[in-house]
């Protein structure tokens, strides 16, 4: 009899925790459920948030667009090209081209003098001036030659250039005058310069005028 009792009793208790089995795995059920109602409940709200949409068929590509190029620095380059042309040389000959009355002047063919006694009387302000005192040669050059390509780019007309008298050089000559007198009239820019007044530099210091700026006309409609 006490084996069909403990039978019994092992039956009972595999049941119940058959029983316990099944109340657990439909809990889980149920709360799966209750999940996956949630997530769609929330596709709902997003789908009524935006409103009607079409998708697209899928292509299988990836939308790679190319880098756009980088910007050419074309100013830069003009400016480069300008440079290398203007290779102002210490060997040019200006013995013919310099009108030595009272003062020291030049001018270009085709320029009358009247344009010399307006620059030296003060027709045209000065607008810039530039310092060569304490340069090197071919320092003087290269900032003589930006100064003067510059000023014209931005419509200056009359500027000062300071070479000063060579005193301080050996054997007291004016080497540097000398030299600038030959890079100016290489300059395309300069139309004349004359020696300064003697309150503006006298010996050591010329009046340059530049060339005038010719701008586009406008294209009529």
């Amino acid at each position: 009899m006490a084996g069909l009792a403990d039978l019994k009793r092992l039956k009972k208790e595999i049941d119940a925790a058959a029983a316990l089995a099944q109340a657990k795995l439909e809990a889980e059920r149920a709360a799966a459920a209750l999940v996956a109602k949630r997530q769609a409940a929330t596709r709902n709200l997003f789908q009524a948030a935006v409103g009607k949409v079409q998708l697209l068929a899928p292509t299988g590509l990836a939308d790679i667009k190319p880098a756009p190029p980088a910007p050419t620095p074309l100013q830069y380059e003009r400016d480069a090209a300008a440079a290398l042309q203007e290779s102002l040389s210490d060997e040019v000959d200006v013995t013919t081209l310099l009108d030595t009355d009272e003062h020291l002047s030049f001018r270009r063919p085709g320029v009358g003098m009247d344009v010399v006694h307006k620059l030296r009387k003060g027709k045209w302000s000065i607008q810039r001036q530039i310092d060569l005192h304490g340069l090197r040669s071919d320092e003087a050059r290269d900032a003589l030659g930006s100064f003067v390509r510059e000023a014209h780019k931005h419509g200056i007309r009359c500027v000062r250039v300071v070479h000063g008298k060579g005193l301080g050089s050996p054997g007291k000559a004016p080497v540097l005058k000398d030299k600038v007198h030959r890079w100016l009239v290489q300059k395309a820019e300069v139309v004349a310069f004359v020696q300064a007044q003697p309150a503006q530099g006298g010996a050591g210091a010329l009046l340059v005028l530049l060339q005038p700026v010719r701008r586009a006309l406008p294209v009529a409609p």
